[in-house]
């Protein structure tokens, strides 16, 4: 028996009821919100996973203290599966790195049992310390993911140990590891790891941070295993997609509901290390429909200084923002960010040549995001807050003890904005580096010979407003032993802005005091070299106020005089 379709041809009843049964079957084969929901979790676990064992293997205190590092397990296309806390901007630029490898060497380049390294600005976005260890996962012979983590090195090899902040080139800041395969196929490729070592003053750190990032590596490929066996292939595929299109269905309905309009800020920093030119950002997001689009068009050009990031790093920065502000609540995953445009023009210091310095990779960035909130504020202001922390604020000391050469690399907090109906936070890290922590008193003043005298929040930094800005910090350092000091604070020209008449946070300060010699305000230092007995007095700055300040409680006010949380 026939039936005639709309346009007349001939349908059989039995094959519509066998399309009916496959769609049933289909239906009843997918898997159950719950499943999907175990499986999302599944893979935020493995990576929380990689990231305790890169935590506990890891060699220097950056890593293990610091928190300086990320790790995530991604699809076979460099979509996100699964993340822990960690840098954001790390996070961002995992997924980034992957998609710009396999563009460069192909699917046919990766086997089972691989890891490979890279850390060239260029491909990965940030400085050459900030090293990516990434493996290829299998299924019966096909390329179905990978894990990778992204850790800081100490010393990759630079013209000097510690913050090259007047790097003029890329030559000028360590050693660039285009994609390389360390194990290949499971063997270990010792040539590649002694040749990395001999570039760097602390060889044996360096490699046992190099084998921290492959065991978390090696774990998450299990953790990934592990996943597939429970649930099989077909399953995990089919969650992933559905946790994709959920994640771009909540970006897309979370956009509409801005404005549509353009949306500009603009500002800028004191200098880019080399040159006393300020170095010139400017934001313009335009919302249509469910759509966002930012264009840093406008912007500096590459800096003569390291002020300066690949356009991974730079679409990361931007996705941050963007997260900020678009469904903040939900988890990341490989569906985020599809309905984000990021224009970056070439030849600017958000996409430079491929010889560009980038050490200093994050100031133009934090600037270009906290721009981005501000100049959505008008729109949405409900979501987004005054400026925050400006900058990583960095103080890295050189010298030796009874051990040979050490360094101490630190990046420091301050204050965030206040936003509408709370004060800013104080004492916290940039939103770019997240879980990124102080390295502990008890551990620097063990293993260097520093006393730090001082950690204390900075009294009347923040913004005054409605809602007040966080505080800065102060720390006191003392140098027991001649030491080479390089300072990096940005930030002094432009502090964190308030919003809706809020005022300003105070500006960072850095106090350098020689012993028998008037103290010296010194924002930036390159190789400073300084005798026993020095101090350095450091401020970081606070965040701006939102609203009127004589709107403010008379409750907050008593507390912060209680407090003595202003001046």
């Amino acid at each position: 028996m026939t039936t005639r379709t709309a346009d007349g041809t001939a349908a059989s009843r039995w094959s519509s009821d066998r399309r009916i049964t496959a769609i049933r079957n289909a239906y009843l084969s997918a898997p159950s919100p719950a499943t999907v929901e175990v499986v999302r979790n599944a893979f935020i676990s493995g990576a929380e996973q990689m990231r305790r064992n890169l935590y506990r293997s890891a060699y220097s205190p950056v890593i293990y203290e610091a928190k300086d590092c990320s790790v995530g397990i991604f699809d076979a296309e460099g979509r996100l599966l699964g993340q822990a806390p960690g840098l954001p901007f790390f996070l961002g630029s995992l997924g980034g790195t992957l998609r710009a490898v396999i563009r460069i060497k192909g699917y046919e380049a990766f086997r089972d049992g691989d890891v490979w390294v890279v850390n060239d600005s260029t491909i990965a976005g940030s400085h050459l310390n900030d090293v990516t260890v990434f493996a290829p996962f299998f299924v019966d012979g096909v390329l179905r993911g990978f894990s990778a983590a992204k850790a800081h090195w100490n010393d990759i090899g630079a013209k000097r140990a510690g913050y090259v902040g007047d790097s003029v080139d890329i030559f000028q800041e360590g050693l660039r590891i285009g994609p390389t395969c360390i194990f290949r196929a499971g063997r270990l490729d010792q040539q590649i790891v002694d040749l990395i070592a001999l570039n760097s003053r602390f060889p044996t750190a360096l490699v046992g941070d190099l084998m921290a990032e492959m065991s978390a590596c090696r774990t998450g490929v299990e953790r990934f295993r592990s996943i597939v066996r429970r649930f099989g292939w077909e399953q995990v595929e089919t969650a992933v997609r559905m946790v994709f299109e959920q994640a771009e269905v909540e970006d897309s309905a979370s956009v509409e509901e801005i404005p549509d309009g353009v949306y500009v800020a603009d500002g800028y920093l004191d200098n880019d290390g080399v040159t006393e030119d300020p170095v010139y950002v400017k934001v313009t997001v335009t919302v249509e429909g469910e759509s966002m689009t930012v264009d840093l068009s406008g912007s500096n050009r590459q800096c003569v200084g390291s002020i300066n990031s690949g356009v991974v790093q730079t679409r990361s920065a931007i996705e941050q923002g963007f997260k900020f502000l678009v469904n903040p609540h939900a988890p990341v995953s490989g569906g985020n960010f599809r309905n984000l445009d990021v224009i970056a023009p070439e030849g600017t210091c958000f996409n430079p040549g491929e010889t560009a310095p980038c050490l200093h990779y994050g100031p133009h960035l934090m600037l270009a995001l906290d721009l981005m909130i501000k100049a959505l504020s008008p729109a949405i202001p409900e979501r987004t807050a005054a400026g925050h922390v400006g900058d990583s604020w960095n103080v890295s000391i050189v010298g030796e003890n009874e051990f040979g050469l050490f360094l101490s690399g630190e990046a420091l907090t301050g204050g965030w904005g206040a936003y509408e109906g709370g004060d800013g936070e104080s004492a916290l890290i940039h939103s770019a580096a997240g879980a990124y922590r102080n390295i502990p008193v008890e551990t620097m003043e063990n293993r260097y010979p520093f006393i730090l005298h001082r950690h204390a929040l900075r009294d009347g930094s923040g913004g005054d407003g409605k809602w007040r800005g966080g505080l800065g910090i102060i720390r006191e350092y003392e140098l027991l032993a001649p030491c080479t000091v390089n300072l990096w604070f940005e930030r002094s020209r432009q502090p964190s802005w308030g919003l809706f008449g809020g005022e300003d946070g105070a500006s960072p300060e850095v106090w350098v005091h020689r012993p028998g010699q008037a103290p010296t305000l010194m924002l930036k230092a390159n190789g400073l070299k300084v005798e026993a007995g020095t101090r350095l007095l450091v401020k970081t700055g606070g965040g701006g106020g939102w609203g009127d300040p004589t709107e403010r409680a008379r409750s907050d006010s008593e507390r912060d005089r209680r407090l003595e949380l202003v001046i």
